[in-house]
């Protein structure tokens, strides 16, 4: 908001140098404006003046001090800058008028749930493809991440202006389901009292035991003599998606579109990609496999796309599946992924461009994996055996606002270490406790301020100067920071940002909190702090509501 301000300000200023021939254009388009880390920087600091003179072969202080005469005149900029000064070797730093921030207050209170939310992606569509796990069992905490990483992404992508569609790309055929199947067959004989023998490497958790049951109870000694898998994989897929669905429903996530994979399949679009490619000359067959030619796109060697026992690699229906994602028309397609899968993305991405698509349009967000400690130590985890650890039970222990907020805590591409120990706990300790009780003391607040028979007067009749201690403008500035903060989080993708944005903000009001009274013996004086408590809770709830956390209204 201030900050498109302040950067419209300063291109006008960079023209008028043009025309006054302080400078030429070469830096058009090249500097940037941003927030200085160190106070005593300004509110905004901008390089053009290094920039130009980089491209010009000129003494950048010499240009900054020209850019300088044309900031500070209000006749160029308005009533925006209280000063402007050149700093270090050319840096110009602005610092912006008090009264520009206390005019955040009642943008904020006009726009309410909208403050925050733009239009840059205005007349885009975005596909998010996340989670994608197949039915062979609950959702474990690494699923969880990505669950709660993708959803988060989508509500970024929607709040700036895109058109958001959510998809779960699954397989239910193949070895894996096999597997699955042999398993409830074989727990399944095991509850009837008959001789069996135990899949290699099959699923041993408590769930393939629980569908067993829920066979033998529909079906009784029916299937006693039926070797054939498939009755036995279609019950465990039936009921391991309605346990994924169900735990995706705690987290609030909803899906738009399910992708099966096997209709890839079913329609020949996995065979018509080996045709395409082959017509191309870039597959050819080696060792009784087929390899795909992906060293003509840059990469180190050849991948096998499908194996020697006529078995596809996964490679191979990625590329049809991103193919069909292209043909629906997408101007954007975002997919999150475990570390585990980065290894195929350059593969996928060679294939797409061989098809004649262009892979600029993916943009692929690779997250870690995470790790649940407790006392110090790491809680162990096995997607195969009993011992792993679902989403379901992290939720039962520490629920859903925690478990959001701790899973977006971190960047993606970072580890992630979930301490239980601070998770349950219900004081300002916990990050989560510490920004939702900001909330509910400003809710707190209002209810005093009703109990004192002080009721929130019109916003004009409301003297916003009076908002002049440093703490107050900072709050104030943190508060106008959101609209840009939530533009630039979503192109990057980069929910972590609002986690970070929503903590700096708590321990910016808390610490106002403890040091002034909202509501004291100045009328005027505790309108115009109500009004900023208003805003505030605002911000607070837009902010929670971009990563899916709740914002109570009490403690």
């Amino acid at each position: 908001m201030i900050k498109t301000r302040v950067q419209a300000a300063i291109d006008r200023c960079f023209a008028l140098g043009v025309e006054q021939k302080l400078w030429t254009e070469a830096a058009a388009g090249d500097y940037a404006v941003e927030e200085p880390k160190r106070a005593g920087q300004g509110d905004f600091a901008t390089n053009l003046a290094m920039v130009a003179a980089g491209r010009e072969k000129r003494k950048p202080r010499e240009i900054a001090e020209a850019l300088v005469g044309l900031l500070s005149d209000p006749a160029n900029t308005g009533d925006l800058f209280q000063r402007v000064e050149v700093a270090g070797p050319g840096f110009v730093n602005c610092f912006v008028k008090p009264a520009v921030w206390q005019a955040v207050v009642p943008v904020i209170l006009e726009q309410g749930e909208e403050f925050g939310r733009c239009s840059s992606g205005a007349g885009r569509e975005v596909l998010v493809e996340f989670v994608s796990a197949n039915p062979t069992g609950p959702l474990s905490v690494g699923h969880g991440r990505q669950a709660v990483l993708g959803d988060a992404i989508a509500r970024l992508l929607s709040a700036a202006g895109y058109t958001v569609t959510r998809e779960y790309y699954y397989n239910d055929a193949g070895r894996q389901m096999r597997v699955l199947g042999e398993s409830v067959r074989a727990r399944y004989l095991d509850l009837l009292g008959v001789p069996y023998e135990f899949p290699e490497d099959g699923y041993q958790g408590e769930y393939i035991r629980e569908i067993a049951l829920a066979l033998v109870d529909e079906q009784g000694e029916a299937l006693k003599e039926v070797s054939d898998h498939l009755p036995f994989t279609k019950k465990a897929e039936e009921v391991i998606f309605a346990d994924i669905n169900a735990t995706l429903a705690r987290l609030g996530i909803k899906f738009d579109n399910y992708y099966n994979e096997h209709t890839l399949y079913e329609q020949g679009l996995v065979d018509e990609v080996v045709a395409n490619l082959r017509d191309q000359g870039l597959v050819y067959d080696q060792d009784g496999a087929v390899w795909f030619k992906t060293t003509e796109f840059g990469l180190e060697q050849d991948r096998v796309i499908i194996k020697s026992s006529g078995e596809p690699t996964y490679r191979l229906p990625d590329i049809a599946y991103h193919r069909e994602k292209m043909r629906r028309g997408y101007d954007w397609l975002v997919n999150v992924l475990g570390s585990d899968h980065i290894a195929t993305v350059p593969d996928v991405m060679a294939g797409i461009k061989a098809l004649g698509y262009d892979p600029g349009k993916v943009t692929t967000v690779i997250h870690q994996f995470v790790t649940l400690m407790r006392d110090g130590q790491q809680v162990k985890m096995s997607t195969r055996k009993a011992t792993f650890v679902t989403v379901d039970e992290l939720l039962d222990l520490v629920g859903a606002d925690v478990t959001r907020f701790f899973f977006l805590m971190r960047k993606a591409d970072s580890q992630l270490e979930f301490d239980l120990n601070l998770a349950t706990k219900e004081g300002q300790e916990n990050p989560v406790y510490y920004v939702q009780y900001a909330h509910a003391r400003l809710c707190s607040i209002q209810r005093q301020a009703r109990e004192k028979g002080l009721t929130p007067v019109a916003v004009a009749e409301i003297d916003f100067s009076r908002l002049d201690l440093a703490e107050e403008l900072e709050l104030l500035q943190a508060m106008a920071g959101l609209p840009s903060l939530l533009e630039t989080a979503a192109v990057a993708l980069e929910p972590h940002r609002i986690v970070f944005y929503l903590q700096d903000l708590a321990a910016r009001f808390h610490g106002y909190y403890n040091r002034h009274r909202i509501v004291g013996e100045d009328e005027q004086l505790s309108q115009v702090r109500l009004a900023l408590a208003l805003a505030l809770r605002v911000v607070f709830a837009n902010g929670l509501r971009l990563i899916g956390v709740s914002a109570p209204e009490s403690m």
